[in-house]
């Protein structure tokens, strides 16, 4: 009895100093697209419902407007990126190169579609103090000012995963050895050609940095925020005390991380589905033979399939007994058969959460595997950009999904592929499997999340788990003067040796010299 009344006291403490007092929160999630920002939101809303007050700069404002949580709605964004979204399809044909050019072609065009929006300039010349700010790292270095400005501790949200961008900030190696550069689709054990090719392209990734990224990061961030600043360079080494990572070593293949790396992947999921609109509801529930769910996510639309392509999935899906729900962008789809429900948006995760959902056909982007993989549902994936190629290498590698390559797309192809999971029960055995050791995890991740944004209020920044590499230059990085002298001074002394030994044996007088002198 004693002992039960120890423990309950013990956890109540325990509680008591995890708590902390209300903060003043700033969250930045500038990108387009829709699907980041859900995972954003997702901690932002947590957050203020445990009495943070919580100011977001987003493109999204809340349509319910929530306690404790105050947009910043930026406008300019959607007309600066508007090319670009509409030409994705056409990334599809583009090589790693290129690919990492177009991406970062998109977060220029965020970033200072952000900063100079007329909501922002006002909110940077205002007078206001936070405790804290949240940003979403993918490719808008820039923000980091955003830290300086208001003289707060800041922590990085990846959408994106683990990649170049995000680890850098807090010294987390990524080995070409083993770690697949995010722009292909490798797996973690590579032959020789694909080690070669991940460390040529991340090569490129790290040239490509420094030279079209950092300058026009660094100007923005110049003509942004206010004087006096550090410079950006010198900010990215000191400004971040850790990262959350949209990822989990459940779901992706084992790599290193620094303390300041935090998985809380899948954080935005529901784990406890909310109910679906009652039409939704309904044509699922009464889908006797299941349903296939179709979406090439936030950014590519439907409605931009070429006529061909769009045809191929008609033609296939007028033949399935399945029914089959449509991320589809427009009031009409010629040619829609009886099976096929169109909706410009769809309730994702719940919907994949319902037991009648068979298949999901996707684009393979990060947020989509996961949620897939969560409710342990099999996929077909169409990868067009990013990293969609990596998450849908691991669909096939890992037995709970095929890839069809954008530019295959035809009536057979598709029919093949749907028909081979539909058939082949070892793909829903495989995303189950993968489901069971996700759900795994001794704390909820958006709790986890929570968890550690509080620990850095109540820590002050945590200077403490800083890792020390963040202060190393290259060659002391990965330890190149100790080598030079491990290495260096054994030749240097060999060479001195066989010197000394070849000058003697030069000086040496010879035997048949000193011969002739005797005989004379």
């Amino acid at each position: 009895m004693k002992f039960r009344w120890l423990l309950l006291i013990s956890s109540v403490l325990v509680v008591a100093i995890q708590n902390v007092q209300p903060a003043k929160i700033l969250g930045v999630f500038p990108t387009t697209a829709k699907s980041h920002y859900i995972v954003g939101s997702a901690l932002m809303k947590a957050l203020a419902k445990k009495g943070h007050e919580m100011t977001v700069i987003s493109p999204f404002p809340q349509q319910k407007p929530l306690k404790n949580y105050r947009d910043i709605t930026t406008t300019k964004t959607w007309a600066a990126v508007e090319s670009l979204v509409a030409n994705l399809l056409g990334m599809a044909k583009q090589g790693p190169i290129e690919s990492i050019k177009g991406v970062y072609d998109f977060g220029h065009r965020v970033t200072n579609s952000t900063l100079t929006d007329p909501a922002v300039l006002a909110f940077i010349n205002s007078n206001e103090k936070f405790d804290l700010i949240v940003l979403e790292i993918f490719m808008n270095d820039a923000m980091i000012g955003f830290c300086h400005l208001f003289k707060a501790p800041c922590i990085g949200i990846s959408t994106f995963g683990a990649s170049k961008w995000t680890t850098d900030l807090v010294g987390s190696p990524s080995p070409p050895s083993y770690v697949p550069n995010p722009f292909l689709g490798f797996s973690d054990r590579m032959t020789f050609k694909e080690r070669l090719i991940n460390t040529l392209t991340s090569g490129t990734d790290i040239v490509v940095e420094h030279v079209l990224d950092n300058p026009a990061q660094t100007e923005m961030y110049m003509k942004a925020f206010p004087d006096p600043k550090p410079p950006l360079a010198q900010l990215k080494k000191s400004a971040i005390s850790l990262v959350l990572l949209n990822n989990h070593f459940s779901l992706n293949y084992p790599r290193p991380y620094v303390t300041g790396m935090i998985e809380v992947g899948g954080m935005h999921i529901n784990r406890v589905p909310n109910p679906l609109p009652a039409d939704i509801q309904s044509f699922i529930d009464n889908a006797t033979d299941g349903v296939i769910y179709f979406s090439m996510g936030s950014n590519i639309k439907g409605k931009d399939l070429p006529k061909e392509k769009r045809d191929a999935f008609l033609k296939v899906f007028s033949k399935l007994k399945q029914k089959v729900l449509w991320k589809w962008e427009d009031e009409n789809l010629p040619g829609k058969p009886s099976n096929v429900l169109i909706q410009n948006w769809w309730p994702q995760d719940d919907i994949l959460a319902h037991p009648n959902v068979k298949l999901f056909i996707t684009h393979g982007g990060l947020l989509s595997t996961t949620e897939s993989l969560y409710h342990g549902v099999p996929v077909i994936g169409i990868p067009v950009f990013g990293d969609q190629y990596l998450n849908m290498a691991k669909a096939e590698r890992g037995g709970y999904g095929l890839s069809v390559a954008y530019a295959e797309i035809s009536e057979e192809r598709v029919s093949t592929a749907i028909n081979t999971i539909l058939h082949d029960p070892q793909f829903k055995v495989n995303a189950q499997a993968i489901s069971q050791r996700y759900r795994d995890q001794p704390i909820n991740p958006l709790d986890l999340a929570v968890y550690w944004t509080e620990y850095v209020l109540r820590h002050k920044g945590a200077p403490h788990i800083r890792t020390a590499s963040m202060d190393l230059n290259l060659v002391q990085y990965h330890n190149l003067d100790v080598l030079g002298l491990l290495i260096g001074v054994p030749i240097l002394v060999v060479h001195l040796l066989v010197k000394l030994i070849c000058r003697k044996k030069s000086m040496k007088p010879s035997k048949n010299l000193n011969d002739r002198k005797k005989r004379n």
